[in-house]
């Protein structure tokens, strides 16, 4: 068995949660934009500060620069800044083990391997720099993070029950041709029964949690006032 070729079979689902929901508002001094009111949830303000700087996170953790943001990613953004606030009320109640500092710290490992550069602890601060950010704020971002993460698995997976039959589906209808693709072996299905399940667990999660989201939504006082525009505009002071 070609245990590479498996794995990358399995790659196709990821808990793709919540990708970039950030926050911060650093204080504007003379001569700099002044934060505007870019939403509010249930009468928590969220700021033109808090909006650019979670597109800096975004940006560095995806590799991405912040001049290939469209207007809809900007959007998508706020829309993640709100679910954030939303999940973050729902947070105060649930129980669940909250990710530590070294959890969150071996993340941010992983996404600077993406920048050559920060192979040297002067490269990371020059790439940090670029995007205006700090580790100890990235650390405390990934961990808030895995935490949200966390509280979506913990509030749905309980109600998700995956059968041998869909199990057996996905297999015959998607793994093997996914095999047969790569040109890899035949694999029996009780070898991967168990990521297979695992997979269409996360996939019932993913959908579940969009449900909720909305329910959440519905239940809140949510605004976006006015066009949401191009991170930056705001008022300048002189």
């Amino acid at each position: 068995m070609n245990r590479v070729r498996v794995h990358r079979a399995f790659a196709v689902a990821g808990f793709a949660v919540l990708l970039g929901i950030f926050f911060a508002s650093p204080a504007a001094r003379a001569g700099e934009v002044i934060d505007r009111i870019v939403a509010t949830v249930n009468g928590h303000i969220i700021l033109q500060s808090d909006w650019d700087e979670a597109m800096c996170y975004e940006a560095l953790l995806n590799g991405r620069a912040l001049n290939q943001f469209t207007d809809d990613d900007r959007r998508a953004v706020i829309d993640r800044l709100i679910d954030q606030e939303l999940l973050g009320e729902q947070m105060k109640s649930a129980s669940f083990q909250r990710a530590s500092e070294s959890e969150a710290a071996a993340r941010v490992a992983d996404a600077r391997k993406q920048y050559p550069q920060a192979a040297t602890a002067e490269g990371w601060q020059l790439v940090l720099g670029r995007f205006g950010l700090s580790e100890k704020d990235l650390v405390a971002h990934v961990q808030l993070q895995i935490d949200l993460m966390r509280l979506v698995d913990a509030h749905l997976r309980p109600a998700v029950q995956i059968d041998s039959k869909t199990i057996e589906a996905y297999y015959r209808e998607k793994f093997v041709p996914q095999l047969k693709q790569s040109g890899a072996g035949e694999v029996p299905p009780a070898d991967v029964a168990a990521k297979i399940r695992e997979l269409l667990t996360q996939e019932k999660v993913n959908e579940l949690m969009v449900s909720w989201l909305q329910s959440l939504r519905s239940e809140s006082k949510v605004s976006v006032p006015g066009t949401v525009g191009a991170a930056g505009d705001g008022v300048q002071t002189r």
